[in-house]
């Protein structure tokens, strides 16, 4: 497992573009979330961790859209594990366009529930180790300019 963790190249759909021509905004999160897919079953949260009866919930993700996406274009997603704890992680991910440039950026909260309640709950063991040793494995890694921005009116 190699970091930041690349999603496989997908593409934007005819039905997914809005009346100005590009990808409408919310089908940016659906393309972030089919790429992070991907990396849950590196992390351990694949398909069949459901089955435990405990899965993860989004609580807050922010998408900055910085170049516009038509259809038919190809793009892939980068992940990065920002921090955990024993309940929650903080991750980044970039939205590539197959040509290199960036389109957008995303940065999000989840929780770890078990859905028998549903409650926050904490993460079992060898998610906890396979999350450390994705972060060590991106020590390297400069801090990203847009973790951790707020939204407001600059006066």
């Amino acid at each position: 497992m190699n970091a930041p963790l690349r999603s496989s190249l997908m593409t934007v759909k005819p039905e997914w573009i809005d009346f100005n021509g590009h990808l409408n905004m919310a089908y940016y999160s659906v393309l972030f979330d089919q790429a992070v897919d991907e990396v849950y079953g590196q992390l351990g949260f694949g398909p069949d961790y459901q089955k435990t009866g405990c899965t993860t919930y989004v609580a807050e993700f922010h998408i900055c859209y910085l170049r516009e996406l038509h259809e038919g274009d190809r793009v892939n997603a980068a992940f990065h594990l920002i921090d955990f704890d024993e309940k929650r992680f903080h991750s980044y991910q970039e939205l590539y366009h197959e040509d290199g440039w960036l389109a957008a950026t995303a940065e999000g909260l989840t929780l770890h529930v078990d859905q028998s309640g549903p409650r926050v709950a904490p993460m079992p063991q060898n998610i906890r180790d396979a999350l450390e040793a994705f972060k060590a494995r991106q020590g390297a890694l400069p801090p990203e300019a847009r973790v951790g921005r707020r939204i407001g009116l600059k006066r």
